[in-house]
């Protein structure tokens, strides 16, 4: 049976999802900022015939998430979306998103695929040398910050946002570390999406003429001792396979791949 999630559900579903926290990086985030009575976003528990829940559906936006660990009603996933005219985007593990994909009424304009990969762990991440200096980031940092990835070929086409930059940076859902030289910001990693249980690394990278010297590697241990150090999972999202490697050196670990889909909104016919 699938029904809305309300207020009253908080506890069940944080625990539900709370088991496999990178993987439900954005759904507890989401929770935690917005509960289940902002009209920016919806939940929905498929619950077994035990009464237990066994799936969630959340919609923030036009942008779905789906997630159960095991069997759930697909099919009942699948209607809430095509009922819903202001659907856009699905996202989620790989293999969830492909239980509820056939029962679409549409398919993907853009079934993009990334992997996915979590840290629980600082073992294997590197020392920083004494003469390299890595400093956390500050909101008056966040114009620089934009203006390093705009600086990284592979982030060049990305749209940024100083002023968002700085307001997460001041609200502490997002945090960085940054390496400087020659009066800019040459290597810096970021987190994003942080919640009380995990967050996700992104921005890692070192402007050219700087690269092949561990820096942006530097930034990452700095910032993810201090997340691991809060008790927080990490995760991020890679394509490249030789980013993969990377981040695998340093204890990262391939826990699947992960669907961002996009769709086609429907036309909804005008009234006469």
């Amino acid at each position: 049976m699938i029904r809305q999630l309300l207020e009253a559900d908080r506890q069940e579903t944080m625990a539900f999802v709370g088991v496999q926290p990178a993987e439900n990086l954005f759904i507890i985030g989401d929770i935690e900022a917005y509960g289940f009575d902002d009209p920016i976003q919806t939940l929905w528990g498929d619950f077994g015939e035990d009464g237990v829940i066994r799936g969630i559906l959340l919609k923030y936006t036009d942008n779905y998430i789906a997630w159960a660990p095991g069997d759930f009603d697909a099919a009942g996933f699948a209607e809430i979306l095509n009922a819903d005219p202001s659907f856009r985007f699905l996202s989620g593990i790989e293999p969830i998103v492909r239980k509820v994909e056939p029962y679409l009424d549409r398919k993907p304009d853009n079934p993009r695929i990334l992997y996915y990969a979590k840290c629980e762990t600082a073992a294997e991440l590197p020392d920083i040398p004494a003469e390299i200096a890595v400093r956390k980031a500050v909101p008056d940092d966040a114009a620089a910050l934009i203006d390093q990835m705009y600086a990284i070929p592979e982030f060049a086409d990305g749209e940024y946002s100083a002023e968002h930059k700085r307001r997460t940076l001041a609200e502490g859902t997002a945090r960085a570390w940054l390496i400087e030289g020659d009066d800019r910001i040459i290597s810096s990693a970021s987190s994003t999406a942080e919640n009380t249980m995990s967050a996700m690394i992104v921005g890692v990278g070192t402007i050219p003429g700087y690269q092949q010297q561990g820096l942006a590697s530097y930034c990452m241990s700095a910032l993810c001792r201090e997340l691991l150090d809060e008790g927080k999972m990490l995760c991020l999202f890679y394509d490249n396979p030789a980013a993969g490697r990377i981040y695998k050196r340093i204890g990262f670990r391939d826990i699947g791949k992960w669907c961002m889909w996009t769709y086609e909104r429907k036309q909804v016919p005008a009234e006469n």
